[in-house]
């Protein structure tokens, strides 16, 4: 099994949307790529931690490969708005990749490079090291299958 981590607006979309393809064996949504210790979702809403909301996910490298993960990241989101996706805005809802192995990176660069030819304007996504990963409070994990509901509107 291995791990990849994606940022692309409000995590509860972007976690059912993961959470539903063949071979990601589990799924969970939180806060990454910010400086404090003890990251929640009021204090990530307030913009002053860094953090963006996340899904981390685990999946199965015989069944689904990085690139394909990749690439439903790149369907699920705008990744040429700044800070933003759809009505949510803050430098939480950021579009970014946390990779977690130097190959990951050379995927997700070679992935940008090549999605950047569909946009008229700059790709702004991220690609950084997935460090510290805060898992959001329980209420936030699958959200969407709790609740009813499909994904946040673009």
């Amino acid at each position: 099994m291995e791990s990849a981590t994606f940022a692309a607006g409000c995590f509860w979309g972007v976690e059912e949307t993961f959470r539903q393809l063949e071979g990601v064996q589990s799924t969970e949504v939180g806060y990454c790529g910010g400086q404090t210790e003890d990251a929640t979702y009021e204090s990530v809403c307030t913009g002053q931690t860094g953090h963006a909301e996340a899904v981390r996910l685990t999946f199965d490298p015989q069944k689904i490969g990085y690139e394909e993960l990749l690439e439903e990241f790149w369907k699920l989101h705008d990744p040429t708005t700044l800070n933003r996706q759809g009505p949510d805005i803050g430098s939480q809802y950021r579009s970014a990749i946390f990779v977690h192995s130097t190959e990951q990176g050379q995927q997700a660069e070679a992935s940008k490079q090549g999605v950047a030819s569909r946009y008229d304007r700059p790709v702004v996504t991220e690609i950084c090291l997935a460090e510290e990963f805060h898992r959001a409070e329980e209420y936030h994990q699958q959200y969407f299958a709790k609740r009813g509901g499909g994904a946040c509107p673009i």
